[in-house]
C-alpha cells in the first residue's frame, strides 16, 4: 500500500510540473507573438504608429528627452499596457508591453 501511495504521489507531482511547463511554453509563445507584432513599428514614424493603433491614452516626455506614447486596454479583466518610445525625429525607437496577450 505504501508503494502504491508513493507511485501515485510521484505521478501527481510529474503531472503537475509538466502542466506548469506547458503553461510556461504557451506564455512564452504569446509574448513572442506580441513582440513580433510590436517590433514591426520600430523604425517607423509615430504617425504610422498612431494610424494603426489610434490615439494613445497617455503621452509624455521621458527622462531621456524622448516622447512616449502609452496605450492601455483590458482583456479578460487583465490590464495591458503598451509603451512606445519616440525619438526627436518622431521615429519609434523602442517599446515595452506589460500584461498583453
Amino acid at each position: 500500500m505504501s508503494k502504491l501511495n508513493s507511485v501515485i504521489g510521484l505521478l501527481i507531482i510529474v503531472i503537475f510540473f509538466s502542466g506548469c511547463q506547458t503553461v510556461k511554453e504557451k506564455t512564452d509563445k504569446i509574448v513572442e507573438k506580441e513582440n513580433e507584432k510590436l517590433s514591426k513599428f520600430l523604425g517607423k514614424s509615430a504617425t504610422e504608429l498612431q494610424m494603426e493603433l489610434g490615439k494613445p491614452d497617455e503621452d509624455f516626455t521621458n527622462a531621456k528627452g524622448n516622447f512616449e506614447l502609452v496605450y492601455n486596454s483590458k482583456k479578460y479583466l487583465v490590464p495591458c499596457e503598451r509603451r512606445f518610445e519616440i525619438n526627436p525625429e518622431k521615429i519609434v525607437i523602442g517599446f515595452v508591453s506589460n500584461g498583453c496577450f
